[in-house]
Parts: C-alpha cells; sequence; structure tokens
C-alpha cells in the first residue's frame, strides 16, 4: 500500500523534479500547505500572507523506497539553515518544512534532522526546519505541475 509524505523546500519546482527521479516514488504534486487560507491561488502565495509554503505531496510504495531515503532526498535539495528563504526566493512561503502524516513520520524527520544538525554537514549554523502535522494541502495550478518536466530541464537552477 502506498504511503504520503509531504515536504517544503522553497521553490516546489525543483524540489518535485528531485522526488520524481526517486525509484519509489509513485506520483507528486505541487501545491500549498500550512498556511490558513483556504484553497489559495500561486498568486495569493505568493503575498506572503496565507502562511502557507511552497510543497510537495510524495506518493510511494514504502517496499521499495523508505521514508528515510525520501527525507535524505529532502535535505540535499536544499540549505535547511535559511529561514524563509531558498537562493533568490524570500518568504515564508520558501521555508524549509516537513509535514508528517504519522507519528512515525514525526519521530523519523526529527530524529533526521538532529542526526544532520549533529553531523556538523552545516557547520555550527542552526537547522531551521519545522516539522509540523500535515494539513490540507491545496494543489497548485495545472501549469506548475511537472513544470520542469514540461520544459525539458533536468533541475531548477534560478529558473
Amino acid at each position: 500500500m502506498n504511503e504520503k509524505a509531504v515536504f517544503a523546500a522553497g521553490c516546489f519546482w525543483g524540489v518535485e523534479a528531485a522526488f520524481r527521479r526517486v525509484k519509489g516514488v509513485v506520483s507528486t504534486r505541487v501545491g500549498y500547505t500550512g498556511g490558513g487560507t483556504v484553497n489559495p491561488s500561486y498568486e495569493d502565495v505568493c503575498t506572503d500572507r496565507t502562511g502557507h509554503a511552497e510543497a510537495v505531496e510524495v506518493v510511494y510504495d514504502p517496499a521499495v523506497v523508505s521514508y528515510g531515503q525520501l527525507l535524505d532526498v529532502f535535505w540535499a535539495s536544499h540549505d535547511p539553515t535559511t529561514l524563509n528563504r531558498q537562493g533568490p526566493d524570500i518568504g515564508s512561503q520558501y521555508r524549509s518544512a516537513i509535514f508528517y502524516t504519522t507519528d512515525a513520520q514525526a519521530a523519523e524527520a526529527s530524529a533526521s534532522r538532529d542526526k544532520l544538525q549533529a553531523s556538523g554537514r552545516h557547520g555550527k549554523t542552526h537547522i531551521v526546519t519545522e516539522i509540523v502535522r500535515a494539513g490540507e494541502f491545496y494543489p497548485a495550478e495545472e501549469h506548475h505541475q511537472r513544470y520542469l518536466e514540461k520544459r525539458g530541464r533536468p533541475n531548477c537552477r534560478l529558473c
């Protein structure tokens, strides 16, 4: 039976592309979560007033890829030490967050974050990634889905 994971790591286009390359990921969709506005649009979220983050919902087969392996992809796909910012994108909609769907995911995400912090990979800089219970996920508009793939781009280097 497939499971679901939700991650926010800056602009959702590149994050989605990273997860789509993982064997065992069944599907992805980009959207908005973590805020208070019901059914927001991309333009709404860009105002930085909805409380939502640009996020990726990942459906995966745990017999092929573990949640821990997805966490590894998440940590590698962005800088978890920058508050409300990834590269040139600034605002809470670009925050680093893990939206867990089960208590087991919450525990594994926290342990993974703590292990990364202790590793020294980011020096003494503190990891600011939020780990919060998943709420309503609002899919982004169709033209944002698989955005890089539709344009023949392998990654999102300053899209």
